[in-house]
């Protein structure tokens, strides 16, 4: 089925910077449509994992396939035409700060396409739109929009190219709860309408329950368990234990299940 369809493989992947060993033998699979939340205590390395899967980082070992292809294995044309397939939200947006918010939903239409002005500007205000940000925002600067205009901003960039995947890192730090709330909402809404996978490196649990469909859990230097809250409320292991059914983790469930009962 098409759920089942595996979008993103990583096999025996290690990470090492110096003598610190970040991941060894990790192993994910990704599939096609859902939302997958990653977590993990502290140096675990969620992000260095989003950035080698998306090639700013190169592992020390092991395989990372990404359509079907091996992205270590591809010449530089091939690449790029792999990365304009996926789109990726770095921390508060990281936008480029002497650009307006059009222009930097711009960036990778000029790095990867060949378009005229005007239809740029078009594609722009779409993207803009899409994300829920008001038209006159697009000529703003990011140093002019609030923490949370920039996430979308930086959102509407990366979907810029009408990517099947998106990278999420951190997407609700720093959001207040109704922003950070709004922004999920914003994310299960457009993954839903544009058929998206959504790769999610976050600590909130409020967004594990309310979008993810899997999570997987870094710990000992690799994926230790994969699946639905359910699934890892039942596992039986010191973080994840207390990470899930801690008074966090408990008031992020009575939050769902109240949010469930005021819609039926």
């Amino acid at each position: 089925m098409a759920g089942e369809d595996v979008i993103i493989s990583v096999r025996g992947l290690r990470n090492q910077f110096g003598p610190q060993v970040v991941h060894d033998g990790l192993d994910l699979d990704v599939r096609r449509g859902e939302v997958i939340g990653i977590v993990g205590g502290s140096g675990t390395g969620k992000s260095v994992l989003l950035r080698s899967i998306v090639g700013l980082n190169r592992p020390v070992a092991g395989r990372i396939e990404v359509f079907g292809q091996d992205l270590m294995a591809l010449d530089e044309p091939a690449r790029r035409r792999q990365e304009q397939r996926w789109g990726v939200l770095f921390q508060d947006g990281a936008l480029f700060s002497s650009l307006t918010v059009t222009e930097n939903v711009q960036v990778p239409m000029r790095e990867h396409l060949d378009l005229p002005p005007r239809l740029m500007d078009e594609l722009a205000a779409l993207k803009i739109g899409l994300v829920g940000l008001p038209a006159e925002a697009g000529g703003k600067l990011p140093g002019q929009l609030s923490g949370g205009m920039r996430k979308r901003a930086g959102l509407a960039r990366a979907l810029g190219l009408d990517p099947e995947i998106v990278f999420l890192d951190e997407p609700t730090a720093g959001l207040d709860p109704i922003g950070a709330a709004a922004f999920d909402d914003l994310i299960r809404r457009l993954q839903g309408s544009l058929g998206l996978t959504v790769f999610m490196v976050t600590h909130d649990l409020d967004s594990l329950y309310a979008i993810c469909d899997r999570i997987a859990v870094l710990a000992e230097k690799r994926v230790i368990v994969s699946g639905t809250i359910d699934e890892l409320i039942a596992f039986d292991h010191p973080w994840v234990r207390d990470y899930f059914q801690g008074p966090r983790g408990q008031a992020a469930a009575a939050r769902r299940d109240r949010g469930r009962g005021g819609g039926s």
